[in-house]
């Protein structure tokens, strides 16, 4: 038993070396494309490659933007649905010799369940007049954590029931690979989700501005890069780093200055139920009303102004443009380590000069985490719509309960006349 427990650890104690080699992804690049910059040396045509990508890519997202919140969300979902993917397909190609029972098959499963779960909790959240107006849908939400938690458990049997003896520690390895990308993906995609909720800027600004650094990084690590940043990542460089931080705080400090503006990216994202449609309609709060603001004495000489008008956003936004520039990045750093672990370049080839789609968006879980923790430490207050909300799911004499309570608070505050009292 001693020899092999010994023989065991040996095994988990394998050199990176050992680690079987991924298939190399081909060459997505349209033809027309290979055509055009047949001329270039390779490092040239990358660069148009990934500049004309790019831009596509951008186009696409304003045109999605333009469709409205919904589309949005259904595009946070599609990126979820494929980021998924491309790293469950890495564990398949990396193992799929051992032919492991249900393994594909369980993670899916496993990815509808984490699904239906947030987003019941979503629907629940805030469609809440929406439900109470279906017997079916208010059955499911009702009840909706213990179907989420059922749902799990068979997938957790359907996993212990297709263990096999020669493959049960190989088959652990990847139940724990499926959990943690769940982890990775889908828990962020719900908090990106939470946050275009809390207003569509809270949504495009982060995004915005990790998108911005990922481009102004690179033109300036390509034209002036000479000092290597991280091993994990020999392309990354010193000026890239610095000259994406400067160029993303300018950027998302005058991007949220044009936002702030606008009802439809500042106000809070609502469902109404007569109209069954999102509504983005509000009196914008504080954070998005223009105020003045002194200039510290030191500025003063530099800039020759004593007061600046901007909007409170604006501040929150070098918050989050630091974290997207400086922060932001090791999320690519993380998910490099983990490409050299496998002997991969990128994720898959989706997008040609970019990779996979997970190249493209493995800072933007990063953010969002940061983007949801930040709104509710620092921003988030009471909603008295969400609140309502509830209130109207309560039955009648609750309601009548609550009613009472809240009129003798306010006639205690001298909010209310003392002859109102019943």
């Amino acid at each position: 038993e001693v020899d092999l427990e010994e023989r065991l650890c040996e095994l988990d104690l394998r050199s990176d070396s050992d680690v079987p080699d991924v298939p190399p992804p081909t060459d997505s690049t349209p033809e027309i494309l290979k055509k055009a910059l047949s001329g270039l040396s390779a490092r040239w045509k990358n660069w148009w490659i990934r500049g004309i990508l790019t831009l596509a890519m951008i186009s696409g997202f304003f045109l999605i933007i333009y469709l409205g919140s919904f589309m949005l969300m259904l595009l946070v979902l599609s990126i979820q649905v494929k980021c998924y993917h491309e790293i469950i397909t890495i564990g398949y190609r990396v193992y799929h010799s051992y032919d492991l029972p249900w393994f594909r098959s369980l993670s899916w499963y496993f990815l509808l369940c984490v699904n239906y779960f947030f987003y019941g909790e979503t629907v629940a959240d805030y469609f809440a007049t929406f439900v109470q107006r279906r017997e079916q849908l208010q059955f499911l939400i009702r009840y909706h954590r213990f179907i989420s938690f059922a749902l799990y458990l068979t997938g957790f049997c359907m996993f212990v029931l297709s263990l096999v003896k020669k493959h049960y520690r190989l088959q652990f390895y990847m139940f724990a690979w499926t959990h943690v990308t769940l982890l990775i993906t889908v828990t962020q995609s719900h908090l990106v989700i939470q946050n275009l909720f809390e207003g569509m800027i809270w949504f495009l600004v982060p995004i915005s501005s990790v998108i911005c650094n990922d481009i102004t990084a690179y033109i300036f690590g390509f034209f002036f890069g000479r000092t290597p940043l991280i091993k994990l990542s020999p392309k990354k460089t010193w000026e890239g780093f610095i000259g994406g931080f400067f160029s993303t705080v300018v950027f998302g400090f005058i991007f949220s200055y044009f936002l702030a503006q606008h009802q439809y990216f500042v106000c809070p994202v609502e469902y109404n139920s007569e109209t069954n449609r999102f509504v983005t309609e509000c009196e914008p709060s504080e954070l998005f009303q223009m105020k003045k603001y002194s200039v510290p004495p030191l500025l003063q000489a530099v800039l020759g102004w004593e007061t600046v008008n901007m909007y409170p956003f604006q501040m929150h936004s070098f918050a989050l443009s630091t974290f997207a520039s400086l922060i932001g990045p090791f999320g690519g750093f993380f998910a490099s380590g983990f490409k050299r672990a496998f002997k991969i370049k990128d994720f898959a080839d989706t997008i040609p000069g970019h990779g996979g789609i997970m190249d493209r968006f493995d800072c933007q879980y990063l953010m969002a985490t940061f983007v949801h923790v930040y709104i509710t430490s620092f921003i988030r207050g009471p909603n008295p719509s969400k609140l309502l909300k509830q209130l109207l799911i309560l039955q009648p004499e609750q309601q009548l309960s609550v009613y009472k309570t809240l009129k003798s608070h306010l006639v205690e505050k001298g909010i209310l006349q003392p002859s109102l009292r019943g």
